[in-house]
């Protein structure tokens, strides 16, 4: 529960990091839990102790899916590090380091990328994330909610708080504003919190119980960068980007 300092969940709906957004509840449509269509674009992460398979959403947050494609196919990720686990929730990895560092030599643009944020897209188990990189603010824009968050190629991957405290169940219920997105997190699992607040631009369909494994690892100390790293390495091998095909769905359906 740590992971969580729980915020009314109507208002997430409403204020994001990049200020305040309307999302229309009657019209959700919850892109992350329907059938995939067969040749959507997908990425297989293998990383030291299993793999992942998550489908992209380029039609949702395309400047996003487009530079992690691109990262992907031209190998920044290849041998890179998971650098940050968090009390069972998600992971963060893309890193030369267990430190959380990036090469010397990194394009600026490529870690200023804009928050593509999407009312189809939520922060369900599973789901796939850019890290925040830097953000543009002042007190005023504070106050004002105007600040301007941006992401880069360092990405973390959604397992779940726990639902099953009675009391924090109830007041997530009753403070959700809406019956659907509140049951999708419950049956679903996720991380609420982080909902509109970090750019979704994809979906595990395969490897949850990786997922879980390496969100559960036993952790390091804090460093110097705030990251608290698995304690045993834990290496990206390679992300390969493909497309959904009738053994993606089996998989699917398998986990």
């Amino acid at each position: 529960m740590s992971i969580i300092s729980f915020i009314v969940f109507y208002l997430i709906t409403m204020i994001s990091n990049q200020g305040y957004r309307y999302i229309d509840i009657d019209s959700l449509e919850f892109v992350q839990l329907e059938e995939i269509p067969e040749g959507s674009p997908t990425a297989i992460i293998t990383t030291s102790i299993g793999e992942i398979r998550a489908v992209l959403y380029p039609e949702y947050a395309p400047e996003t899916v487009a530079q992690f494609m691109n990262l992907a196919e031209n190998g920044w990720y290849d041998n890179t590090y998971i650098f940050e686990a968090k009390n069972d929730a998600y992971f963060a990895g893309g890193s030369i380091d267990k430190q959380g560092n990036l090469p010397e030599n990194t394009p600026e643009s490529q870690e200023k990328l804009p928050l593509e944020l999407h009312q189809n897209l939520w922060s369900f188990r599973g789901a796939l994330c850019s890290l925040i990189t830097a953000t543009d603010t002042s007190f005023t824009k504070r106050l004002f909610k105007t600040e301007t968050k941006y992401t880069g190629s360092r990405f973390m991957i959604l397992n779940s708080v726990d639902f099953s405290d009675e009391e924090f169940l109830q007041q997530f219920q009753e403070a959700s504003g809406n019956e659907t997105l509140a049951n999708a997190f419950i049956t679903r699992g996720g991380v609420p919190n982080f909902s509109q607040q970090v750019t979704v631009f994809g979906q595990a369909y395969s490897g949850l119980d990786i997922i879980a494994q390496i969100c559960s690892s036993e952790l390091s100390e804090t460093n110097t960068l705030g990251y608290t790293a698995p304690k045993e390495d834990i290496f990206i091998i390679s992300i390969q980007i493909s497309e959904y095909t009738e053994q993606d769905a089996i998989l699917n359906e398998l986990s």
